[in-house]
């Protein structure tokens, strides 16, 4: 059973239908019962890290996602989700995330070339870096497959975390990974067949 927190911000019932269209039974659930009785967990998000990230702690879910992860719970992060495991954003201020990873998240805006439209929204491939294994849940996946992207901020200063990256007028971070906690600044459940490969890798791990 795969655990999808609700806490007010994420395309939900996207991510559930993926899920179920692979065969992965999935639940829905703001119930920290329920989610310490599943196997993976997984952190969407859409929208403002600070709003999401008071959201997250409002509804107990920050404890409970802290608890399992410690346990050593699969755990998927992604797009909005993917930066709240970070320290902190400066998304339009200075908010504190989760800190599973080391690394914070800043705008794109001035790290990429004059003239390329934010937010970064599109299909970019991934580039995997060449001298470390590839991360489990891109093992059927091959350099330059794409994947759909909505952001205008990005993590930084987590280098030895990053697990691939997408070209968009700079290398930016597109998936981190520290042990069993997984990130995604991209969408696998928009992303077609090549997403539903890494959902796939992630509940089989």
């Amino acid at each position: 059973m795969v655990g999808i927190i609700d806490y007010g911000v994420g395309n939900l019932f996207s991510l559930k239908s993926s899920l179920a269209y692979i065969g992965e039974e999935a639940v829905v659930t703001n119930d920290p019962a329920v989610l310490q009785k599943c196997d993976h967990i997984i952190l969407p998000g859409v929208g403002a890290f600070g709003d999401a990230a008071e959201k997250l702690r409002q509804s107990g879910m920050a404890e409970v996602v802290l608890k399992e992860a410690a346990a050593g719970k699969p755990l998927l992060g992604i797009c909005l989700g993917m930066q709240l495991l970070f320290e902190k954003s400066y998304e339009y201020g200075e908010y504190a995330g989760l800190e599973l990873i080391p690394g914070v998240v800043r705008p794109i805006a001035p790290m990429i070339s004059e003239g390329l439209k934010v937010p970064h929204i599109g299909w970019n491939g991934l580039h995997f870096p060449k001298e470390k294994e590839k991360s489990p849940i891109f093992a059927d996946l091959a350099e330059n497959d794409c994947v759909y992207f909505v952001h205008s901020f990005a993590a930084v200063d987590c280098a030895d975390f990053v697990t691939a990256t997408a070209e968009y007028g700079a290398e930016l971070t597109a998936a981190v990974a520290r042990g069993n906690v997984y990130g995604c600044q991209f969408h696998p459940e928009k992303s077609g067949e090549v997403g539903l490969k890494i959902l796939k890798a992630f509940c089989n791990l």
